[in-house]
């Protein structure tokens, strides 16, 4: 048996029909349908064995070369939560007020978003994503990721389903630079922050933009 042989282990997975498959990946649409980002968050807490479980299965996303480059980190202590939305807040004062062209600006409108993000200090807990942009060895030598915007991504796109699938709300935020969040937190220098998610239950009666989104005829392309 060679040596890459011994490395594999049997794949076992689930196994449907075709009618249970065309039941469950519509029932799985349709939920995720309903996810929507909401910028209005209840204070109310949220066990920590949930934010785990929904960051464990985030981190079964797939990754170049299985390096698993990211690092989720947690905040919940109001004090760190204030220091990251007046550092956020104050990137953002530029974002609006200068950094931003009238066309992005424009397109924000619908949003009715502006430089104050009262939701950092609301929401129950932060989870900041960062990228491991390398791995530091011995004699603090640098070992290569790969992919690791891609990897990241895709883990970001499972956390966010998860926070979804668990029953609470979650906001993208990415204010930019993000260097802040790296100095906040104490980050080691092979780390880069990469998405700001503040999760937690909506507040009572929470408006969100009306949206829609592009059906499948401008999404899909087959090529029989």
């Amino acid at each position: 048996m060679s040596e890459q042989t011994e490395n594999f282990i049997p794949y076992v997975r689930d196994t449907y029909s075709e009618e249970e498959m065309k039941v469950r990946s519509q029932s799985f649409y349709e939920f995720m349908d309903k996810r929507r980002t909401v910028r209005e968050f209840s204070d109310k807490p949220v066990p920590r064995e949930v934010i785990d479980h929904i960051i464990m299965t985030a981190s079964t996303a797939p990754s170049g070369a299985h390096k698993q480059p990211w690092t989720f980190c947690v905040v919940s202590n109001p004090e760190v939560k204030k220091k990251i939305r007046e550092a956020a807040e104050a990137e953002e004062e530029v974002n609006y007020n200068g950094r931003m062209s009238d066309e992005w600006l424009k397109d924000l409108e619908p949003f009715a978003t502006n430089e104050h993000k009262p939701f950092l200090e609301i929401a129950p807990y932060l989870i900041v994503v960062f990228k491991r942009v390398f791995e530091t060895e011995e004699e603090h030598k640098k070992k290569n990721n790969y992919y690791v915007n891609e990897s990241v991504g895709l883990a970001g796109g499972f956390l966010l389903a998860a926070i979804h699938h668990a029953g609470l709300v979650a906001l993208t935020h990415t204010p930019s630079p993000m260097n802040f969040l790296s100095n906040l937190l104490d980050r080691p220098a092979n780390e880069r922050a990469f998405l700001l998610i503040p999760v937690g239950y909506p507040a009572d009666n929470p408006t969100v933009p009306d949206l829609t989104r592009k059906g499948k005829e401008d999404v899909i392309v087959y090529y029989d």
